[in-house]
């Protein structure tokens, strides 16, 4: 039966597609003809050449001479049927869901027996904390003017409005879907502060006086909050600078004032009463000056001890009148205070080791290298001498940033509140120097009054996972570094990157290392009487950490805490799961009713020695059939020749390159997790996110292990949730796509190994899961992937066509070429919502 997403995409296409786009009505005519023509031709093992030049010759009469003309506006077409597909889709949803096993948090509260229980879940409520960290990286790159025109579609198709849709798809197809240049780091932190204010700011507050309705003695501003990446991540990113680091922080602010002054305008309209009224709009007026100038500071506790003050007198005087309203807006200002979102600064610890061989050669504590000193000696300095930093005049720019930056640190705590900037984080942390060096940078560039921030380690690699452990125990036996944990309440927060950590192990193994990698790090940080925080690096897709996130953190358990959620949004995930008040509302409430749900029923079977056991060889097993991947001779040669891995940088979807380093010679640590996943996501294969599962688990099965595979899958939520994400994997994959590879003599046996591990792969995890087909439980969501890959398929072909003509060899048209694969990118990224 045809779901009501497809409905009524179908009619609005229909429409679309006969809309005539300066000359082009035929192009709308021959898209369905191609799509269907690729399909059957692709099943049949031919290449993109051989299918487009087939289907552009059949179709001469009415596609011309200009064959390349033809494919532009084919890609143009798609990429907009894709936006319309969201629209249509981003209106029903999240109406309609697989997971019929959700409940919300009053749904949850609602299946407790006893008052007793009820007491205790509401203890855990009134104490739970999450924490939305959005991020600038460049996988979603709609202009503002396309996510208005996305907004407006959502409108009109929730009223069926088909006057107002058919000028809006016009509309649609006459606007530049494309950058014309690459982001600068302040467009892209505007961008997702237009979401804050446009969505979030009110989502937020809603959803917290939803929840008060129904638990009266709720008090939790930390229930939900933001966190802010763009232009305080400089990880790899030349582009950001201290001085767009402070322009954020001002930003982030006084659009927050923009949402009070709104806010407070509405209530100075109905708190007309003789005692109050002047007090509302003088606030306002305070607020109104905050908005633009960025040296007048209001403070969130000034405006709400004047609310206060208002409220009692309404409330004794006025009959209640609008009460709620002032509950609710104070609410608002505890929870997003004087910073709206939190701005996290990141950096790489080589670069830090760069800041502090810089700083102490011109101290004359060494002469060239920080190697001329003791591990101990070196312990010392940082921690214990003080050394004066001047303002740098010929140091590296990024040395000079990072020197700078930290210098500032306690300015923009002044301006937005502590908790507006509080956290440290060390990109590629392995030894305790990852963070001792930025603890030294802050003893010696700001009083020890000031150093009110988090300083995180991120452990991204399997090696940095191995060792996280060790280094933390070390840390902790560093007397001032734990002094300075204790002034943080004894928290230790401790970022995990699943990106990279996929990249460099493997799918199982990285996620199960992580998983280790908690247990070990709660267990010895309890030794130390230190709480134990996790921030979680995760992208979008399963291969970076994505997927399903509600069942993932409600399945973590026993072992790991469950008293707070931190975790990265990126990309394509900001807007496709969080990108309307709808949508952020139920996916914010996953996250809450996942920590709860992990408190109630902590899966204890994740300390069975057998389960356990059994993981472990899986997670060994995949880990050697991907490290065997990853040092065959042909595996970055075919990345680089046949799939869209050096387009990226040319696409102008974000401000920052898509490797780390300078080398020219591409390298696997150098490339970045997101292109690195996304360039095997518009292959088709998705390589990163299950490959080695198959021949693992058909191993342990020729073991005699099938019978514990299929009852870890039916009773460790862990375990299937991660062999549910590696089948959304599987499910968006489409060899056909490259099967013409089997006939390139460089890459053919490459290509073969890849596609039987594929192939395995799919059998195994039908085997063990007991289904018929892949995402069979989840019957929406498998829907909108096979919408989404059947509208993109003639982009796909188009990309493929490009590729191939170019893997070929010949100058001749290389130029047009490369243009279809980076056109093509935009729209086959954008269809995949999830694609890295």
């Amino acid at each position: 039966m045809q779901n009501p997403v497809d409905k009524r995409y179908q009619i609005y296409n229909s429409m679309f597609l006969n809309l005539d786009y300066q000359g082009s009505e035929t192009v709308g005519h021959l898209i369905p003809l191609l799509s269907s023509y690729a399909k059957k031709h692709l099943a049949e093992a031919k290449s993109p050449i051989e299918i487009l030049d087939s289907f552009m010759e059949t179709h001469a009469d009415l596609i011309g001479e200009n064959k390349f003309g033809f494919m532009f506006k084919v890609i143009q077409y798609v990429e907009r049927q894709v936006v319309l597909f969201d629209s249509v889709e981003d209106s029903v949803l999240p109406n309609h869901l697989d997971d019929d096993s959700f409940l919300n948090v009053k749904g949850l509260f609602s299946t407790l027996s006893t008052e007793e229980e009820r007491d205790a879940l509401l203890e855990k409520l009134n104490s739970f904390k999450s924490r939305i960290v959005l991020t600038a990286h460049p996988t979603q790159f709609y202009r503002p003017a396309v996510l208005d025109i996305i907004a407006k579609l959502r409108k009109h198709i929730n009223r069926n409005n088909l006057d107002k849709i058919d000028k809006l798809l016009h509309q649609l197809g006459l606007t530049s879907l494309v950058n014309s240049h690459n982001p600068t780091p302040y467009d892209e932190a505007m961008n997702i502060i237009h979401l804050c204010r446009t969505y979030f700011y009110d989502a937020i507050g809603e959803l917290h006086s939803t929840l008060k309705k129904s638990f009266p003695e709720l008090d939790n501003p930390k229930l939900i909050t933001l966190g802010f990446w763009p232009c305080g991540d400089r990880d790899g990113n030349p582009n950001v600078n201290y001085k767009t680091t402070m322009n954020v922080a001002d930003a982030l602010r006084t659009s927050l004032m923009k949402c009070y002054y709104n806010d407070l305008k509405d209530l100075a309209s109905k708190l007309t009463f003789k005692t109050v009224e002047s007090k509302v709009t003088a606030l306002r007026d305070d607020v109104y000056q905050a908005m633009f100038d960025t040296t007048h500071i209001v403070s969130h506790r000034n405006i709400i001890t004047v609310l206060k003050e208002v409220r009692n007198e309404v409330e004794n005087k006025y009959e209640k009148l609008y009460i709620d309203e002032i509950d609710d807006l104070i609410t608002r200002l505890r929870v997003f205070r004087s910073h709206f979102a939190a701005l996290d600064i990141r950096q790489d610890h080589n670069i830090h080791e760069q800041t502090i061989t810089y700083v102490l050669k011109n101290a004359g504590k060494i002469k060239e290298s920080l190697s001329e000193l003791s591990e101990k000696e070196l312990i010392k300095l940082l921690v214990e001498e003080k050394i004066d930093i001047p303002k740098t005049k010929d140091a590296d720019p990024l040395v000079e940033d990072t020197i700078e930056n930290i210098r500032q640190l306690p300015e923009i705590q002044q301006k937005n509140g502590e908790r507006g900037c509080h956290r440290y984080i060390i990109s590629n942390s392995d030894t305790i120097f990852s963070v001792l060096y930025v603890f030294g940078l802050m003893r010696w560039l700001m009083p020890e009054k000031d150093m009110n921030f988090d300083i995180i380690p991120l452990f991204e690699t399997m090696e940095g996972m191995k060792e996280s452990e060790r280094v933390m125990e070390q840390l902790f036996n560093i007397k001032p570094y734990r002094e300075h944990v204790k002034r943080r309440v004894d928290r230790q927060t401790i970022m995990l990157g699943f990106s990279d950590g996929t990249k460099d192990g493997g799918y199982m193994n990285a996620n199960w290392a992580i998983h280790k990698a908690k247990e070990t790090l709660t267990a010895m940080c309890s030794k130390h009487d230190i709480e134990a925080i996790f921030f979680d690096g995760r992208g979008g897709p399963p291969a970076r950490g994505g997927g399903k996130t509600h069942q993932f953190y409600a399945s973590q358990g026993a072992n790991i805490p469950n008293n707070e959620i931190q975790l990265t949004i990126q990309g394509q995930t900001i807007t496709s799961k969080y990108g309307t008040k709808q949508k952020f509302k139920f996916n914010v409430e996953q996250i809450i009713t996942s920590g709860l749900s992990s408190y109630l029923n902590p899966d204890y079977a994740l300390m069975k020695h057998e389960v356990r056991s059994i993981i472990e060889q899986l997670s060994l097993k995949s880990y050697n059939k991907y490290l065997a991947l990853k040092n065959h001779d042909k595996f970055l040669p075919y990345l680089e020749k046949m799939s869209t891995l050096k387009y990226y940088s040319a696409a102008k979807i974000g401000s920052r390159p898509t490797k780390r380093g300078k080398n020219k010679k591409l390298t696997l640590n150098d490339l970045r997790a997101i292109s690195y996943v996304g360039s095997w996501s518009l292959l088709k294969q998705n390589i990163p996110g299950y490959y080695g599962l198959g021949s693992a688990i058909s191993e342990m099965i020729n073991e005699g292990k099938e019978k514990e595979l299929k009852q870890l899958y039916r009773q460790v939520p862990f375990f299937k949730t991660l062999m549910n994400n590696a089948m959304m994997s599987l499910a968006k994959s489409y060899f056909e796509l490259t099967s013409y590879t089997k006939h390139n003599k460089e890459f053919k046996d490459f290509w073969l190994m890849l596609h039987e591990e594929y192939q395995l792969t799919k059998t195994m995890m039908l085997k063990i899961a007991g289904l018929d087909s892949l995402m069979q439980e989840e019957p929406t969501s498998r829907q909108s992937i096979e919408s989404r890959e059947r509208i993109v398929l003639p982009l796909l072909l188009i990309q493929n066509y490009a590729l191939q003509k170019m893997a070929e060899g010949g100058t001749k048209h290389s130029d047009i070429y490369e243009k279809l694969v980076v056109r093509a990118l935009y729209g086959n990224i954008n269809a995949s919502r999830n694609s890295a």
